[in-house]
């Protein structure tokens, strides 16, 4: 069995799901020795909405783990990542490559986790990606389903599995129509149905360990099934079968993955739920009878069904309807199998396999189950991938494949610059994202009877241009004088650029009707912090408590902390323009609105640094 390697498998299923071939085979490799990555489920279509307890439950593995990476046991790590769960996209693809190859770089040269075999379930695109990428030594394709069958939101996958088919070392499958299908494409392709710990289910077939409280309050007899209840499970001839045979307690021990409320209304029909992996064998050994009821479609012609070898581990009878791996199954160990072609059938099959009785016929069971033992089928495939990896070595020269390393590292840092700028790029001036971000710097209350209009002006501003926005802030100040708001008006500045600013505000708000004699000039002020200083100065010798102050719309958070910082017993109303000519924008920004927003967050900053806020 191979030991001493590193492993990167890249699962079709996540780590906690139903206890499939995935978690068998690593978690084996694992303990002879190896050290196995095991990537959770990247997806093979869109996300639906039924699928948002699936996304909850990724979120949470994520959580567990140190940035998605956690132990589960002895040299095997799970990695749960976050990626936008559209695989057939262009834009997603490139950004899940961005992130999912830097994280699992990262981790690689931290837990020096180099040139490892990439063992896959899935035939994805960002399989592909992986496999280009991160150089493995071989390559390794486990095709057990036929996913272009599975949904029609899958059926994008055939050209990149044909593709992983072409260019994998090794490709292993499950069932006869699979093998024929890899084989147009792949001369090295291999039949490895699934199998069976058959230790762990002998253990409990010849121990004495009591049954689970759930399945030993049951009457026998029992016609048992284990495993997920998905859309590939026949429950009307579940429901029809269990009507029939009202004598017997049909027990299902798995996750529920469509609706069964009809079926869980039958009363001798008992629906468990999901149990741990290691107490399956304890269920199947109250079984009587244990049933396999798929439906015959595109996608179960090509589907070997884990459970057979685990009733059969425990020489119970197994009952199944008539899948062409099941009808194989049968020709390779003398009809071990009873296979119903229809209802009738399939009911006729329970009765008169619940009267089978006798050691013989138990022991055939057993003894075949044994044949198909995990270990035994791991040891076949690891003779195969170590031919494989001599094979490799002979053919590559070291030199070369340094060389290609070189190139490879050089591209993907030029593909990361490139992919950050472009996100960078598209983010600032193709999205909302910068006016998402100043968001907190935009404050506006409902303006109401004060004692004076205070207008900070804009020297130099965000524009960077001389008197760039007194215009507009004067204009606001009329139009509260003229509603009434307050009977006076600052102007705080004390930039000098041809003219003095404040003067030159000054003659705006007249010629807008606001008479001479209700403005005052505040003239030595050339930053925010000295406006608030100089004109709380002025409002305190008036004795005036209440202003609204009027200036750009992203600088009223800095004026505002400054406020209440050196004149907190100002109360200040903020008020700011409501069209700014500077700030107007449409779905984007511009490069002088982007250094505008920087600069106010910076100045807050700074401000806070010295005290000003």
């Amino acid at each position: 069995m191979l030991k001493g390697h590193n492993i990167l498998c890249i699962s079709s299923i996540d780590w906690g799901f139903v206890w499939q071939g995935h978690q068998e085979i690593m978690s084996t490799l694992a303990a002879n020795g190896n050290k196995v990555l095991f990537i959770e489920n990247t997806g093979v279509r869109s996300p639906r909405l039924s699928d948002l307890p699936r996304l909850r439950q990724r979120f949470t593995n994520w959580r567990k783990g140190t940035k998605g990476f956690r132990q589960e046991r002895e040299n095997l790590i799970v990695y749960s990542p976050l990626i936008f769960p559209f695989p057939y996209s262009r834009v997603a693809r490139l950004i899940n490559q961005f992130f999912l190859l830097r994280k699992l770089r990262h981790w690689m040269r931290t837990t020096d986790f180099h040139s490892p075999i990439i063992w896959t379930f899935l035939p994805t695109p960002i399989t592909h990606t992986l496999i280009r990428e991160l150089l493995p030594t071989a390559t390794i394709y486990y095709c057990i389903d036929d996913l272009a069958a599975s949904s029609t939101a899958a059926r994008p996958i055939v050209s990149a599995e044909e593709k992983l088919f072409r260019t994998a070392d090794l490709v292993f499958v499950t069932s006869q129509k699979l093998q024929e299908r890899a084989a147009k494409f792949s001369s090295r392709v291999h039949r490895f149905p699934f199998g069976v710990n058959y230790q762990n289910f002998e253990n409990a077939r010849l121990g004495d360990t009591q049954a689970p409280h759930d399945i030993e309050s049951v009457k026998r007899p029992i016609a048992g099934y284990i495993g997920g209840i998905h859309k590939w499970v026949d429950l009307r001839l579940l429901e029809t079968t269990a009507k029939s045979l009202p004598d017997v307690n049909f027990v299902l021990v798995g996750p529920a993955q469509v609706n069964i409320e009809s079926l869980s209304r039958i009363p001798n029909v008992h629906i468990l739920g999901i149990r741990p992996h290691q107490t399956l064998p304890s269920y199947i050994k109250r079984f009587d009878v244990g049933l396999i009821p798929y439906k015959l479609t595109e996608y179960t012609a090509n589907v070997y069904p884990t459970k057979l070898n685990e009733y059969l581990a425990m020489g119970v009878p197994v009952v199944a309807t008539d899948l062409s791996e099941i009808r194989r199954f049968n020709a390779d160990h003398s009809d071990i199998v009873n296979i119903a072609t229809d209802a009738d059938a399939f009911r006729h099959s329970v009765e008169s396999s619940l009267t089978e009785v006798g050691e013989e016929a138990k022991d055939r069971r057993i003894s075949v189950a044994q044949q198909n033992s995990w270990p035994a089928k791991i040891r076949e495939m690891s003779v195969l991938i170590q031919n494989s990896l001599k094979s490799r070595e002979k053919q590559s020269k070291g030199w070369e494949k340094a060389l290609q390393l070189s190139y490879r590292n050089a591209r993907y840092r030029l593909a990361q610059t490139l992919t950050a700028l472009f996100l960078v790029y598209g983010g600032l001036f193709h999205t909302p994202l910068l006016w998402v971000v100043a968001s907190p710097l935009h404050v506006k209350e409902t303006p109401r009877q004060v004692d004076a209009i205070v207008v900070f002006a804009a020297g130099v501003g965000e524009s960077g241009e001389a008197g760039g926005g007194y215009q507009e802030r004067v204009k606001k100040a009329a139009e509260l004088y003229a509603e009434n708001h307050a009977k006076n008006i600052v102007l705080s500045s004390g930039y000098v650029f041809a003219l003095q600013e404040a003067e030159v505000m000054k003659t705006l708000a007249i010629s807008l009707d606001v008479p001479q004699e209700s403005i005052l000039l505040e003239k030595k002020a050339i930053s925010t912090y000295e406006n608030v200083r100089y004109v709380s100065e002025m409002l305190h010798d008036k004795n005036w408590k209440s202003i609204l102050l009027v200036s750009s719309p992203y600088h009223m958070r800095r004026a505002l902390l400054t406020w209440r910082k050196i004149a907190p017993n100002v109360d200040v109303i903020a008020t700011p323009v409501e069209k700014s000519y500077f700030y107007e924008h449409g779905w984007g920004a511009n490069v002088a609105q982007i250094r505008g927003i920087v600069h106010e967050y910076a100045a807050i900053v700074f401000y806070w640094w010295k005290g000003w806020n």
